[in-house]
Order: structure tokens, then C-alpha cells, then sequence
């Protein structure tokens, strides 16, 4: 009998975690959470909400970047893991066929029923990999498009999809890859007109800054990219499976039908890593076009019975929660309350998005003494004000939110799709203070704000 023993293990040694995590993995994590004092220590967490050890609740409006879907612990997925785990499945023997990922590959193409077969991967990153692998051999051509400003994954084939220069620098030679701007049609047939493209992949809404493509984009750039031989992937890591009110992101668009959608995040029940490609059954049979090939893409973990299983339980509890419906409802309820608030607040300049995928951009006031301290931010670090915002909402309302990227001024509410009025009620109330401090004109905001300055300064 072992002597491990989890709960002790963290009694014993839980505290430590900052230090463990400087000492042996990536060390400039602890710094920057002790820098803007998000150096929290929750004890736990149950749907929308985490505890410190003094009790008190956090709103969490992130949801671990999309993958906390149905919040933390949701009670299905967890029985679901229970029993696949006392079930003792002679799981991934690698030669036979086990149910699980042919149900949940049955279930998930109901949701997109123009697409035919799935492939199982670990991750949102692994499954933009497969797609572009399997466009290019379908397509048999060697270059993938992609809008600026995008994110597709950090692994060398989706970084090469990345529209964001500081996380390729210094990872190149990568795939062949063109970026063009969201929107920019005349761009896009310009590039097909070249006949090596085998795909163009898009977020139907930009992670980043949260930009949605323009009305009638996709739908145009489908046809564009079919007359000239070309697939439309589309990525839906983190805006699939009801982020934005419906179950896809491109199902906001009549007639877009993808050749390849990607899925990940929130499939996974926030338990179980996994990723999903679908796509249509003669690109699948194309990459694999004999036996010889059946092994030609593959993954040691795919298909696991474990995420399988937390999948399946998701779907369910999608379907008798309603879970998409909330997040239609809930979003259109939290957007329109925060694009009232831009006529009060002449830092506020937009707040846009669909569903619960939300962003919340700041610029440039019109009143002399906030213009004065908006120049000093900028000048320093675009993007500063919005971090201004980011801490005191977890520091004075415990409100955990994120900055939508790196030098924007914009704030992205991802919260649990299971969220509702009370959360709504919570979170623009603590917006509200918050934005009433900055508009003040000093006090601990701006504070804050001078001490950004100088650490953006002394780290130039």
C-alpha cells in the first residue's frame, strides 16, 4: 500500500506554492501576480465563485480563460469522472474501439451537422494543428491565412497562425503564412489568387481586444476560399459551445458552414484536457486514404475515457441547463448595462461583443486633468489604465477579471456561462465604483497608476 497521501501532501506543503512555483517552473509568474497583487491564496471554488482562507468570495469573470464554462466543480461532470473512473475501462489499448469517443464525437456533430468526423486531441492549440495539417494535405498546398491581431495557440504550427509579433519573435523559421486584416476581402482573394493557399483560419470573434468579424465576412470569405479551393477553419476554442449565445460563434452568420471547426476549453468541463476538430468526412478521408495511414495523425491521450466522459456530461448538462440561452440572455443583459454607463464615463469609449464574451475598452478623455494622467500612462505603457481597473476590482470588490492583451486598453469578461442577474448586478456595481474613483481624478487608483509608470519605465 503507498503511503501518498494528496490532502496531506497539500496541508503540509500548500503554503509554499509561490515559492515552488519561482523555484522550479516559470519564475516570472509569481512576479508579476506579488507586482499587481494578485498573489491570492483561494482555498476553494464551486461554480462562478472562489474562497480564501478568511472566507470571502471572488466573482470570477474569467473562467480560467474560457475553460470553466460551466463554473467549477459543476455536480454532473464530477459524478461523470466518478463513474468512468470506477468503471476501470481497459482505456487507450491503442487496438479496439472504445464507446465513449464515438458518442461524443456522435453528440457533438448534431451542433454542427453540415461536418462529419471528429479527430481528439489534448489541447485548443492541438486541435488548430490538425486543422491545419489536414487542410494543407486535402488541399495539398503549403500555406494557411490569418487575420492580424489573432491567436491561435503557441505550438509551432499555431504560432504560425498567431497575429501577435511578441509571441513569434524569436521562434521563427515557422510555417508558411500570411496575415490579412479582419474584414479585408479584396486582401483575401488577393492572396488565393496565388493558388498555394490551403486554408484561412478565424476566431468568428477575436480573443484579443474581443473584434467579431464584420457583418457578412464569413459567409463572403467562404465562397471566396471554395471557388478558389481553399477551407475555411474556423476557431472556435474559445468562443465555441454557447460563449457568445449560440453554440458555434459562426452560427451568428447565415450560410457559413466551415470545412473544419476547433474546439476545445470549455468541452473539457474544466477537469480533463481535450480538443476537438470536426470536419467534413472527404478531408478526413484524405488524410487517412488506407491502412497504411491509420496511424499518419494521431494523439497518445486522445480520446481518453476520462475527457470523453467530461465531455459527454458537459453536452448534457448543456442541453437540460440551458446553458446557451443563459449566456444569450445573461450577455445581452450585462453588455447593455455597461453601454449605458459610456455616456457617464469619458474614459469609457466602447463595450462590445456578443453573448458572454465581452470586451470593455478605454481611451482617451476629453477633460484637461484626465487627459493630463491618460498621457502619462500611455507614455509609459499602453495598456496600463486597463490594468488600473483589472486590480481594484479583485483588490477592493473581488472581481477576478484579465486585460484582453498585451498594450490594449480593453478588458475581456469571459465569466461561467452559468452566471445570471446577480452576478450581473455585482459586477456592474463594482465597475461603477471603480470608474467613479478614476474619474475623481487622484486617489489609490491613480496611486497605482504612478506605480505602474515606473515599473513599465525602469523595465524599458
Amino acid at each position: 500500500m503507498t503511503g501518498f497521501d494528496l490532502a496531506e501532501l497539500l496541508a503540509e506543503r500548500g503554503g509554499e506554492r509561490y515559492d515552488l512555483h519561482t523555484r522550479h517552473l516559470n519564475h516570472q509568474l509569481p512576479r508579476m501576480l506579488h507586482t499587481i497583487g494578485f498573489d491570492k491564496v483561494y482555498e476553494r471554488a464551486e461554480g462562478a465563485h472562489f474562497w480564501d482562507a478568511d472566507g470571502q468570495d471572488y466573482l470570477d469573470m474569467l473562467a480560467g480563460f474560457g475553460v470553466m464554462g460551466l463554473g467549477r466543480h459543476h455536480p454532473v461532470v464530477r459524478q461523470a469522472l466518478h463513474d468512468v473512473l470506477d468503471a476501470a475501462l481497459p482505456d487507450l489499448t491503442r487496438f479496439d474501439c472504445q464507446p465513449l469517443p464515438g458518442l461524443l464525437a456522435e453528440k457533438l456533430l448534431t451542433y454542427a451537422p453540415h461536418l462529419d468526423r471528429v479527430f481528439f486531441g489534448n489541447s485548443g492549440t492541438e486541435a488548430i494543428e490538425t486543422a491545419l495539417k489536414f487542410a494543407r494535405y486535402a488541399t495539398g498546398r503549403p500555406r494557411v491565412l490569418y487575420c492580424t491581431h489573432a491567436f491561435h495557440g503557441l505550438t509551432t504550427g499555431s504560432l504560425s497562425v498567431n497575429g501577435e509579433a511578441g509571441f513569434r519573435d524569436g521562434f521563427a523559421p515557422l510555417l508558411p503564412d500570411t496575415a490579412i486584416a479582419m474584414g479585408d476581402l479584396a486582401a483575401l482573394e488577393r492572396e488565393l489568387k496565388h493558388g498555394d493557399v490551403a486554408g484561412f483560419v478565424v476566431e468568428p470573434i477575436q480573443g484579443k481586444g474581443v473584434h467579431p468579424t464584420p457583418p457578412g465576412f464569413l459567409r463572403a470569405a467562404q465562397e471566396l476560399l471554395h471557388r478558389h479551393k481553399a477551407l475555411l477553419i474556423a476557431d472556435e476554442v474559445q468562443t465555441g459551445l454557447g460563449r457568445t449565445g449560440d453554440f458555434f460563434a459562426y452560427q451568428h452568420e447565415d450560410g457559413v458552414e466551415p470545412d473544419l471547426v476547433c474546439v476545445a476549453k470549455a468541452l473539457s468541463g474544466g477537469y480533463v484536457p481535450v480538443g476537438a476538430t470536426l470536419g467534413k468526412d472527404w478531408i478526413f478521408k484524405k488524410v487517412y486514404s488506407s491502412m497504411d495511414r491509420v496511424l499518419v495523425h494521431s494523439a497518445s491521450f486522445g480520446s481518453n475515457a476520462q475527457a470523453m466522459a467530461a465531455g459527454l456530461a458537459v453536452l448534457a448538462v448543456m442541453e437540460d441547463e440551458q446553458i446557451v440561452a443563459n449566456a444569450r440572455h445573461t450577455g445581452d443583459l450585462l453588455r447593455t448595462r455597461l453601454a449605458a454607463l459610456t455616456d457617464r464615463y469619458e474614459l469609457l469609449h466602447d463595450v462590445r461583443g456578443r453573448g458572454l464574451m465581452i470586451g470593455i475598452e478605454f481611451g482617451r478623455p476629453k477633460s484637461l486633468g484626465l487627459r493630463s494622467r491618460w498621457t502619462m500612462l500611455q507614455a509609459a505603457r499602453k495598456g496600463l489604465f486597463a490594468q488600473m481597473v483589472v486590480v481594484p476590482l479583485l483588490q477592493r470588490h473581488r472581481i477576478l477579471t484579465q486585460v484582453s492583451g498585451d498594450h490594449l486598453e480593453v478588458i475581456k469578461l469571459i465569466p461561467p456561462l452559468i452566471i445570471g442577474e446577480r452576478e450581473v448586478d455585482r459586477f456592474v456595481d463594482a465597475f461603477t465604483a471603480v470608474m467613479d474613483d478614476a474619474h475623481s481624478g487622484g486617489g489609490l487608483m491613480w496611486d497605482f497608476g504612478r506605480t505602474l509608470v515606473k515599473q513599465a519605465v525602469a523595465q524599458r
